[in-house]
């Protein structure tokens, strides 16, 4: 039964939740705290603080450590379902019904409007990123960065995870 409620009290601000993790914080206290009472407010205040702290989406980073308090390892992977469920449905049915009508002459049009700005949205934060390690690590860290990325993806073929990594790695040792 536990599982059951951790489920719904993740499921509803998931649904109801318009506006991404931070609004829906209130809902998620809501069932947590006064519809529960897994937690006082303090407790759950202290959560919101570490999840904070924390990158990432809020609302999941919340979902899995009051899971995992209420309901073990099961109860974790419950909320985090039940939080990321509603959006998951809801793209896979407008997937589902984009890709059916592919061919209708709206959703060519709608592809050619929404396509360059995809592009430009992805360019723009390129721009950014690279501008941003510039200002960090200079010119010349960036520029290595940048063509070493180039290689080990088009070249070399190495997998992003990889390439992720080694990133990583890279910023730890040198940077």
């Amino acid at each position: 039964m536990i599982y059951f409620q951790l489920f719904l009290a993740f499921l509803i601000p998931g649904i109801v939740g318009y506006g991404g993790g931070p609004a829906s914080i209130p809902l998620i206290e809501h069932e947590v705290v006064r519809r529960y009472g897994w937690m006082t407010t303090s407790q759950f205040s202290e959560v919101l603080a570490l999840g904070n702290s924390l990158p990432g989406p809020i609302a999941t980073k919340m979902a899995g450590y009051i899971g995992f308090e209420v309901g073990g390892i099961w109860g974790l992977l419950v909320a985090l379902f039940a939080t990321v469920a509603p959006s998951l449905i809801l793209m896979i049915v407008l997937l589902s019904i984009l890709y059916r009508y592919k061919d209708s002459p709206k959703i060519k049009r709608l592809s050619k409007v929404v396509l360059p700005a995809v592009v430009i949205l992805m360019g723009t934060l390129t721009v950014d990123f690279f501008y941003e390690s510039y200002e960090l690590n200079g010119f010349w860290e960036t520029v290595f960065i940048a063509i070493l990325t180039y290689f080990l993806l088009e070249k070399w073929k190495v997998h992003p995870a990889f390439v992720i990594l080694g990133g990583l790695l890279f910023g730890a040792l040198f940077l």
